[in-house]
Parts: C-alpha cells; structure tokens; sequence
C-alpha cells in the first residue's frame, strides 16, 4: 500500500512538473515585449561589415529604447556602437565607410564604425532626422520641423519659446489636413535642410508653406543626393488642398539652393522614394498612376535626367512595388513585393523586361546590395520567427542567417508556423489565409476559433512578424487563429485590392464569412465557440458584423472592435486623410449619401445583440474616439454586454509596452470569458463536435 502511494506521489509530482513545464512555455504579451527588435539594415561601402538597430522595451520608461550595433558580414560577433537611455537611429555609413551617421537626442551625430568619436552635427533647434550623406562626404541631408515663416534657426527657437511660455494653448488653422496621425500639423512644416558633414551652419532647401516630404505620403526618407553631390531630389505636393490631394511629386534642386524643377508633374498620383543610379543618369522612384487612391498599384519608375522623359519598368507586373534598391553595377533594380502573405526579392533590368523573383519564402525589407553586386543583405521574419538579418548570393542561392539574436528567448517556446488555407469567397473567386495553432496543439481537442481582420482595409495579414497584433500571443492563449485576407487584401493583384473600394460590406464580408464556415468545420475547432476582433477597418467589420451576426452555418460569440469606423458620416468629417474616404466611397456624405448609407454600421443598430470590447484611443486622429464612443452608447442603449477602454495617450495604434500589456490581457479576458467554459480548450467528444 505504502509503494502505490509512493507511486501516486511521485506521479502527481510529475505532472505539475509537466504543468509547470508547459505553463512556462505559453508565449503571452509579457514575453512578446522581450522579443528584440532587429531592423534598419545597412551595409557598408565596402560590403564587409552591417550596421543594423535593436529595439528593447525599457520597462521603466515605458518605451521601446533604440541602439546601432555592427557585425561583420561574413559572421561572427556584432558590436554596439551606442548606448543610454535615449534612443539611437537611423544609422548611415559615410561613402568612404569609416563613419557612421545617426540620430540621437532629436539631433544628427556621427560616430567611428569602431564606436569610437562620438561627435554632435547639428545643433537645430528643431530637431533633425533622416540623415543623408552626399557621395562626396562633405555634405548630411536631414529634415526639420520648421515655421515656414522662419528663416532662420533663431526665429524658429524665439517661437517654439514663446509657444512653451504661452498660458494659451489653441490650436488655430485655416487650411485643411491641419492635424495627421497623432499630431496637431497648424503651424509647423517639415523641411529638407543640409549640413556640413563636420557640422556647422544648417541650410534649408526646401523653403515655403508646405511640408517636405508631404507626411501624408512619405514612404522613408524620400530625398537623395545626385552622385556629384550636387543636387537634392525631394518630396512635395504642390496641391493647394492637401486632404484630398494624393499628388506628392518629385523636385530637383541645386544642393547650394535655389528654385526647385518638378520632374513628375504629369502624373496625379503618389510619387515617391527617389534613388540616383550611380552613374547620375537616371533616378529610380516608385509611382502610382490613379489620383486620390492611396492603394493603387505602386509601380518602378525611371526618369531619364537628361531628356526629361519618365518611363515604368514593371510593366504587367500586377504586385505591388514596396521597396527598391540598385545594384552598384547599374544592370539591375531589386525591390520587394507583397505576394500571397510574403514578401519575396525581384530584379528587373534597367532597360526594362520581366521582373525575375530571387528569393520566395521570405518577408524581405531593407535590402542592401554587396559592392560587386554578387550578394544581398536584408532583414526578414515570419509569423513564428521574428525579424533576422541574412545574406544571400545574388541569384537567390545560399540563404544564411547572420543574426540569431531571438533565438535562445524563443526556443522554449515551440512557435508553430502559420499554415497557409484557400476558400471560395463571393463571385466564386479564391481567398487566401492563414491558420495559427497553440503550441501545445492536441489534434484530439476541440479549440475555440479567433478570427482576426486586418485593418487598412487595402493592407493583409502576411506571414511576418508583428508587435501591436501578433497571432501567436492570441494562438497560445488557447485559440486557433484564423487571419482571412479578403477583397482589399494586398499580394493578390490589383483588381482585388480595388475591389472592395465602395463595397466596404459586400464581398469582402462574404470572403470572410465563407473562410469563417471554412474553419469552423476544421476538426479541432469547435464551431460553437467563435470571437472575431479587428482594428481600423478590421474594427468597421466587427461594428458590421455586430449588426450581421446572423449567418446560418455559424455564430460569433464575442466581439472585440479597435479603433473601429462605426458612422461613416461623421467619421467622414473628422478624420484627416480626405482622399480616402472620397475615393472609398465614390465622394463625399452630401453627394453620395446612399453610399455612406449603406455601409455605414451605425444603421444597423436595432440588430446589435452580441458581446462586444470596443477600444479607442484619444489622440487617434485617423478613426477618432467618437466613433468608439458612440458605438458604445449604441450597444448600452441595446442592452448589449459590452465593455468600453479608451486610451488618452494613445494614437491609432496602442504602442507603449504597458499599455501594449493592458491591451492583450483585458481583450484575452474578454474572450476567456465569452469563449472558455473552463479557460482551457475541450476534448474532443461528441458533446462538442
């Protein structure tokens, strides 16, 4: 008898361990903000060494703190260059490759590629970002926030004084886009200056009442200087009215100053991201053709600097060009493209022809090119793996990690890969998704369903990793995680990404409501227990479904809608990008409020019945908190369980770790409750097939 107990003992100890062993394994939202960040890939000039930044939340000051390391290229340890506890960025090395300039304390500085010789650039009162080095490094290019009345450094410090000093704090404008993002945009413009690049006297050469970049466009720096250093192109919209405008257009200047010569100014779209080719001929940008759409597709643009003309590259290319680099030879132009939740490597020649895919299975940013052309450096991630750097030759041949600076952090946890799955949405069209699963994933259990919609809505969910929404956080609560990416969905040509444009609750909510039928029938998740959350768009489609809940082959539990756009009238009149609710909706509410109408789902009220989270931010001036307000007192007045967080110091995304924190813990209480009788997922028996 004495031995049984024994054995019983020692067995219950076993699996508490076993309990324990595996409760340590659950990748939760505190171990997300462990996870480093690894980004902003630059390779030096003579192609032997890396700089790169990593990101770690400092929990203290509750912030992500920024620093510059190196490594070199053909492996082995990586050196950080600086440290504190303020942010270091942005780090570029100089044409002759011994230094490296960065922004640190809202200022330009420059520093050894050993670490050595800290030495301050700028001293501008307001600020600078962005560094650029002339090919001849004698020159640093940089932006500023300046008045644009001021001409001086000293103009712009005696005003942001008496700003500071000022018992009155009202914001005066007399022009639409007067505020952007997370910021009041009544008084300041960003411009483009340069700087001695031993440092000295600053120079502006972006003068006037606009802002350069336009911030409503810029994709990255967006300024560059010619090969003899001695012209800048840059960024601006000439538009008198910049909310409805999708014109940035690229200009040219003298470097010492000068009047500006518009080079796109036949094209009414977005052109962006302008690269000199290295024998100065040509400049390489990215363009969209359509006016006022934001997404249309983004083509490789080449215009020729001596006759002036502009010519596309990727002609029939039907992906989306996201970011390009040039290979020193000057044969051929790299760049990124969204296809099918990755983001694979292509070249195309500099005389045009077919675009060649490189590199597939990756989600490639930051590609920097070897000096001989024979090598590519880039940053890349997946949904189990967060962002690394590699090297890989030029024909897409040996793929070598560089970094493995999340591995040891991860490697307990057992982070399962996302599993690609196709379903039929409307108009008999095939849609594409994918599936995440627990960690400690049973096939002989019967898990409860996530749906996550993607914000945008002309955006995805792609196979790369995330910090604000990351799915496996919510799969290893307990969840099977479902990521649709419906009409709007970017990866998938471009009549699918336009297609949901004045059809915000037509197909694509159909798309979605069939990948949902489509899950809901796997055989480890079980039907009757099923959320959906989302953001942005992603939180419009849950205020939809709110009101639409009734499909027959499945129910949505719970809800949670973030910063989500719930009357499209009135969030039409404070947003602050115009263009894209006049595109979206084929004008405006007064006329063409059928359409506004129609999709808008606070008319849908009297058949709001589900439990929802509803989260909205005050200083998100995108989808401001009114929509979230009154979405709430819609689903109090319905009787609807519901739950209302509003964040004061937040914009359209919840970035600060401890809020980060709050976040996940109060939605994943929100849909434990709704969604788990026990908190655990069931076993697989009849009474939940």
């Amino acid at each position: 008898m004495r031995r049984i107990l024994i054995s019983v003992s020692v067995l219950v100890l076993a699996l508490a361990s076993i309990a324990v062993a595996q409760e340590s394994r659950r990748f939760t939202i505190e171990e997300l903000l462990k996870v480093r960040r690894v980004g902003d890939v630059q390779l030096a000039p003579d192609g032997k060494r890396v700089a790169f930044t990593i990101g770690d939340v400092n929990s203290d000051a509750n912030r992500i703190v920024t620093q510059i390391y190196v490594m070199p290229i053909s492996g082995g340890e990586m050196k950080q260059l600086t440290s504190g506890d303020r942010s270091s960025t942005s780090p570029r090395w100089s044409p002759d490759g011994k230094k490296i300039a960065y922004v640190t304390e809202n200022q330009l500085w420059v520093i050894n590629g050993d670490g050595d010789n800290k030495e301050q650039i700028t001293k501008i009162s307001t600020g600078a970002a962005g560094p650029v080095w002339s090919p001849d490094g004698k020159w640093l290019a940089f932006s500023s926030e300046v008045y644009p009345e001021c001409g001086d450094n000293n103009c712009n410090k005696r005003k942001d004084e008496e700003a500071d000093k000022s018992k009155v704090k009202a914001h005066v404008t007399q022009r639409l886009l007067y505020r952007h993002w997370v910021e009041w945009r009544d008084l300041k413009r960003t411009h483009v200056f340069v700087v001695p690049a031993g440092g000295g006297e600053t120079r502006d050469l972006t003068p006037g009442d606009f802002d350069s970049p336009p911030y409503a466009a810029a994709t990255g720096v967006d300024y560059a200087i010619s090969p003899d250093s001695r012209e800048l192109a840059f960024l601006r919209n000439p538009d008198k009215v910049e909310a409805v405008s999708t014109n940035s257009d690229i200009y040219v200047v003298p470097l010492t100053g000068g009047a500006a010569k518009n080079i796109t100014e036949s094209n009414r779209g977005y052109d962006v991201g302008p690269v000199y080719t290295r024998d100065g001929k040509y400049i390489v940008y990215r363009s969209q053709a359509t006016e006022g759409f934001e997404a249309d597709r983004w083509r490789l643009m080449v215009y020729n600097r001596a006759t002036g003309a502009n010519m596309e590259l990727t002609k029939g290319f039907d992906l989306q060009v996201e970011e390009l680099a040039l290979s020193p030879d000057g044969d051929f132009v790299y760049f990124t493209a969204g296809d099918k939740g990755r983001q694979p490597i292509y070249k195309i020649s500099l005389l045009g022809g077919a675009a060649q895919k490189i590199i597939s299975d990756v989600f490639a940013t930051s590609v920097q090119i070897s000096p001989d052309s024979r090598m590519l450096v880039f940053a890349s991630s997946s949904l189990a793996k967060p962002s690394e750097i590699y090297r890989v030759n030029a024909d897409g041949s040996n793929l070598t990690p560089l970094t493995a600076i999340n591995n040891q952090l991860l490697a307990r946890f057992n982070l399962k890969p996302a599993e690609d799955v196709e379903w039929t949405g409307a108009l008999a069209r095939k849609i594409h998704g994918f599936i995440l699963k627990p960690t400690d994933f049973d096939p002989g259990r019967k898990y409860p369903l996530m749906v996550l919609i993607h914000g945008g809505p002309l955006s995805a969910w792609n196979n790369n990793w995330g910090y604000r929404w990351n799915p496996q956080v919510f799969a290893d609560a307990g969840y099977i995680v479902f990521t649709p990416n419906p009409r709007g969905s970017t990866g998938y040509g471009q009549k699918f990404v336009a297609d949901i444009s004045g059809d915000w609750g037509g197909k694509v909510f159909t798309d979605i409501s069939n990948g949902v039928a489509m899950a809901a029938n796997l055989p480890y998740v079980d039907k009757n227990r099923i959320g959906a959350a989302g953001a942005s768009y992603g939180g419009y489609m849950i205020d939809w479904i709110e009101g639409h809940n009734n499909d027959p082959r499945f129910h949505y539990r719970v809800l949670v809608s973030h910063d989500g756009v719930y009357n499209l009238t009135s969030m039409t009149g404070v947003t602050e990008e115009l263009w894209f609710t006049d595109w979206e909706f084929k004008g405006t509410p007064w006329t063409n409020k059928a359409m506004y109408e129609r999709w808008s789902p606070h008319n849908f009220v009297q058949n709001f019945h589900t439990p929802v989270l509803i989260i909205t931010n005050t200083l998100d001036y995108r989808v401001p908190e009114g929509e979230g307000l009154q979405f709430f007192t819609a689903v109090q007045r319905m009787g609807v369980e519901s739950k209302l967080v509003d964040f004061p110091d937040e914009g359209h995304w919840v970035q600060k770790p401890a809020n980060s924190a709050f976040w996940h813990n109060t939605v994943l209480d929100w849909l434990d409750k709704h969604l788990k009788e026990d908190g655990q997922p069931q076993m697989d028996t009849d009474e939940h097939r």
